[in-house]
């Protein structure tokens, strides 16, 4: 097996590689193919293509030539003022090498940039148009100042759907000569929740181990509990079997190494499949959001958990 990180070896090349994002694929090639482009700002969930799509980008527009014409920053890293003045600006005033008009300049999770240094992009954007075009990618485009959004073609990506999910999981299955059964590719859905980065990650770990991944390798690596173990657990307190739920509940975090924070959100997700009715459902839902405050402000772990597991007693109870 090739030693490379399959996130970069499975990186699309070309805007018909690109997953589950159709509709922003077809509107930025149009962009590419006119050799024009606005500034644009890609805002989603991590591992679903803002990057890829950005490298894409640059490929289709420069050609071989894309390396000295693109640039790209991680704001995470290098956030401050100094940066946009420094860096960017110097790279942006430059014109650019071949028939493009203009560079492009990729500020990576740009989110993280300080309040300061995004008034002085802001700035920069306006200046350096006939020369460069900004892509900015953000987790959460309401970090950004509203000047800066209102320069950019907003593009808000998704989650990747499950067809997208498994036909990534297909195409490294035949390259790499794995044996995936179909139980191994839900489990590889259900943890990724959309996110490419993490499936590619989670299977490259199954892959050094064996060959042929179940389910249990899947889960093992992902260090998640199986859904139907939490929902052993959930049913055995609302049956009020509150130490056989305490029991198996420690049981489950001890075997797969899980937080306190980690198995709530199982826990979550678990309470719409119990027959409790609807009120009581959502009245548990609020008491693990309880839970998960408290536990995010450094409460004892086992102390909360017993407490929502107390819950589940009395609710089924009732």
């Amino acid at each position: 097996m090739e030693s490379t990180i399959w996130t970069e070896k499975y990186r699309p090349k070309s805007f018909s590689e690109v997953k589950g994002q159709k509709e922003i694929v077809r509107r930025v090639k149009a962009f590419v193919e006119q050799k024009n482009m606005p500034h644009l700002m890609f805002a989603g969930p991590a591992g679903v293509g803002k990057s890829t799509l950005s490298l894409v980008i640059a490929r289709n527009l420069f050609k071989d030539s894309w390396h000295q014409n693109f640039m790209e920053l991680n704001a995470s890293d290098e956030r401050g003022i100094d940066v946009i003045r420094n860096k960017v600006k110097d790279f942006a005033r430059t014109r650019a090498i071949g028939d493009v008009p203009f560079k492009v300049i990729f500020l990576d999770e740009c989110d993280a940039l300080t309040r300061e240094a995004q008034q002085s992009l802001r700035r920069t954007m306006e200046n350096y148009t006939s020369t460069c075009r900004f892509i900015l990618s953000c987790n959460y485009s309401s970090k950004i100042i509203d000047p800066i959004q209102s320069r950019c073609a907003v593009f808000r990506f998704k989650p990747l759907g499950k067809k997208e999910i498994f036909a990534i999981i297909e195409k490294i299955e035949r390259d790499e000569n794995l044996k995936i059964n179909d139980k191994a590719k839900e489990a590889l859905f259900i943890i990724s929740q959309g996110d490419a980065r993490k499936l590619e990650n989670i299977l490259q770990s199954s892959a050094a181990i064996e060959d042929n991944i179940t389910e249990d390798t899947i889960y093992s690596m992902a260090a998640v509990a199986k859904p139907k173990e939490v929902d052993e657990v959930l049913k055995l307190a609302i049956e009020n079997k509150f130490i056989e739920a305490r029991t198996k509940l420690l049981d489950v975090m001890l075997n797969y190494g899980l937080s306190g924070t980690d198995i709530i959100k199982q826990v979550q997700q678990e309470i719409l499949n119990l027959e409790i009715g609807h009120k009581n459902q959502m009245l548990l839902m609020e008491k693990c959001g309880e839970i998960e405050f408290r536990l995010t402000e450094g409460s004892d772990e086992f102390i909360q958990l017993e407490a929502l597991l107390s819950q589940f007693c009395l609710y089924g109870k009732n």
